[in-house]
């Protein structure tokens, strides 16, 4: 048995202390700046790009290989919002100390034809409370509910349709309130101005937000609620990409930066999330680069997701050579990773 020693700075608090993880004959661990591991609060570890391109889901080896590169990467604990429910309700509710914990929403809950085909069972509006209690019982702590988007058809999202909300606003309610009545939260995706209505019924978290307003954020934060802007999804740069869409693009990143000002004043809890796109060091850097300090940064990607996923980070640490306050480009090289008492990196 091996303890690991740091010493060193730990972030985000900035402390200068050692620390010690584990036991046993200790060894020092490299690095001159830590923190107590890294949060993906908006990850997919089942979904993945599908023979057409399209997002598809896949099996319990395509999520262990994203569960082996996440720990490397520092990353102890994933909120899966979405995927192969038999494998990352699996993965909530079976204790590995050799991988990040996993907090699961089960499948992604949308009718039919309003979200990628491979990648859902649709539930039907009449079936959508029966699919919640189905999930709760299977072990999800968290839904994953499609609250807005466009119309699908077997080829994708059908070119100039309309970002139209999935189900009524009394049915979402009744399925926060049935959730909430089970110890359980909502995650919503959400991209256009129904968020408003989302929060006054009881959605707990908002994905991606990128149409939020002031209004939303003071009443999301008025009930401790929490945001995952996902920025490297909706403002990441494609190559591809024609004027109009870099046009929207840079709209959806003024908006954001806007927006993240204005998250902090209002106790709104902003949490990082890679999606399928990113990862957590680089919306980290975008964030920053989105307004944040870095020091609310690193918060939003470890002690403050931690906190509010109800988690301790105990066990877990990852240390830099560098300062990440400075450099927050660090935080895609760790010097060490210990995940659970146990070093991988």
């Amino acid at each position: 048995m091996t303890s690991w020693v740091f010493e060193g700075t730990v972030l985000p608090a900035g402390d200068s202390t050692r620390v010690t993880v584990g036991s046993g004959d200790p060894e020092r661990l490299p690095g001159r700046f830590a923190v107590p591991g890294l949060v993906d609060s908006h990850c997919h570890l089942t979904l993945g790009a599908g023979a057409d391109g399209w997002p598809a889901l896949f099996g319990a080896d395509f999520a262990r290989a994203r569960l082996d590169e996440l720990a490397v990467a520092g990353v102890s604990a994933v909120r899966d919002v979405g995927g192969n429910r038999s494998v990352t309700l699996k993965l909530a509710t079976t204790e590995d100390d050799g991988r990040p914990v996993v907090i699961a929403a089960g499948r992604f809950l949308a009718p039919e034809g309003r979200y990628f085909a491979a990648a859902h069972e649709p539930v039907a509006p009449e079936e959508l409370l029966a699919a919640v209690e189905t999930e709760l019982a299977d072990g999800a702590t968290w839904l994953k509910l499609v609250a807005d988007f466009p119309e699908v058809g077997p080829d994708g999202p059908i070119r100039g349709s309309v970002m139209a909300q999935t189900y009524e606003t009394d049915l979402i309610q009744a399925m926060v309130e049935l959730a909430h009545s089970r110890g359980a939260r909502v995650a919503a995706h959400c991209t256009t101005d129904i968020a408003g209505e989302l929060i006054r019924v009881g959605v707990d978290s908002i994905e991606h937000g990128t149409a939020l307003t002031e209004q939303d954020l003071q009443a999301l934060g008025a009930r401790g609620g929490a945001w995952t802007p996902t920025l490297c999804a909706s403002v990441g740069e494609s190559p591809s990409e024609t004027p109009e869409q870099r046009d929207r693009r840079l709209a959806r990143s003024e908006q954001a930066a806007a927006m993240l000002a204005l998250a902090d004043r209002y106790g709104v809890r902003v949490l990082a999330g890679s999606d399928v796109v990113g990862s957590v060091a680089g919306e980290v850097d975008l964030l920053v680069k989105h307004g944040l300090t870095v020091t609310q940064a690193l918060v939003a990607a470890s002690t403050g997701a931690q906190e509010y996923l109800g988690l301790t980070g105990d066990g877990n640490l990852v240390t830099y050579d560098a300062d990440p306050r400075e450099h927050p480009e660090i935080l895609a090289t760790p010097a060490s990773v210990v995940l659970n008492g146990n070093r991988i990196a």
